[in-house]
């Protein structure tokens, strides 16, 4: 079981502005690529596709606070903690780290995110909260409150 993931990427030019920083909505998608990490190297379907229905996590809640600037060729580090399993939804601690050289590193931002499990019904049309399924609960733990 798995409470954490560690990704690493480059920050590409269409990821900054005009003065050549990454753009504040970018961190959110390094979430979600760690996000996606996590559960593929957990084997766990993020998007679950099934006879014209499908279940999803959309986002609830989302917090960061910046605190260092991230530029085009920075090489990052997103570390992802699943901080609690909550009956339908997921609560993730995270840290985004700009790599300055070997074995040095600046925190750019860190924060939270709660995702909710969600089933699409094809009958009735309709978006609705579900149970975490168990493959979910199998392969995912929360943290230990040491970490973090």
């Amino acid at each position: 079981m798995a409470y954490e993931h560690v990704s690493t990427r480059r920050v590409e030019f269409s990821e900054t502005d005009m003065a050549g920083l990454v753009h504040f909505t970018n961190f959110f998608k390094y979430v979600e690529t760690a996000e996606r990490d996590l559960f593929e190297a957990c084997g766990i379907s993020l998007i679950d596709k099934k006879n014209g229905s499908f279940s999803g996590w959309p986002r609830t809640r989302l917090n960061c606070k910046f605190s260092a600037p991230l530029r085009f060729g920075d090489t990052i580090r997103i570390h992802l903690m699943v901080k609690a399993l909550k009956d339908r939804a997921i609560e993730y601690q995270f840290r985004i780290y700009r790599l300055d050289g070997e074995n040095q590193k600046t925190l750019a931002a860190k924060g939270q995110l709660t995702t909710l499990y969600t089933k699409f019904d094809a009958e009735s049309g309709v978006l609705r909260s579900a149970e975490l399924p168990q493959s979910v609960r199998d392969a995912l733990q929360a943290m230990p409150e040491t970490a973090g």
